[in-house]
């Protein structure tokens, strides 16, 4: 699977690249990460990593032969782009249905597409918003600014 895409990528006449995937501890082959470590390298709970294979979010964990899990550096990769969602606002269900999505096959490219592009809409619009809000920050912060040289000067 392949979680972030390496090469530029053109969005709404502006043309953005992607990201390569940070650079792993350990080397594939060699990369069998406890809980407790993939903990510390993502700043997620061990709580939270089993909460998410538990819901179907990461149901591709490894375990090993007593039974602990194993995360690979496949498990990082989607653990980063997992919190990239989480960042946009993309509810919990929404995840869910995409790793399913990804688990049926190529035959549902058109719909995670869909997911990701709602998505995005989502977040421009919440951009907007923000800068609206800027706006208005700047405005009273100018206003104080203003108000505080002029009681200076009297």
């Amino acid at each position: 699977m392949t979680v972030i895409e390496s090469r530029p990528v053109r969005t709404d006449r502006v043309e953005v690249c992607a990201a390569p995937p940070p650079a792993h501890p350990r080397p594939d082959g060699e990369d069998r990460y406890t809980i407790s470590e993939v903990s510390t390298l993502t700043g997620l709970t061990a709580h939270t990593l089993r909460w998410y294979e538990r819901i179907g979010l990461m149901p591709h964990v490894d375990r090993s032969h007593t039974g602990q899990r194993r995360f690979s550096n496949r498990d990082l990769d989607w653990l980063g782009f997992v919190g990239k969602l989480r960042l946009t606002g993309m509810p919990v269900a929404d995840m869910v249905r995409y790793a399913e999505l990804i688990r049926v096959g190529e035959e549902t490219f058109e719909e995670r597409q869909e997911l990701l592009e709602r998505t995005r809409r989502d977040v421009l619009n919440r951009m907007a918003e923000l800068r609206d809000t800027i706006a208005v920050l700047d405005h009273k912060i100018g206003f104080y600014a203003d108000a505080r040289k002029a009681s200076e000067r009297v």
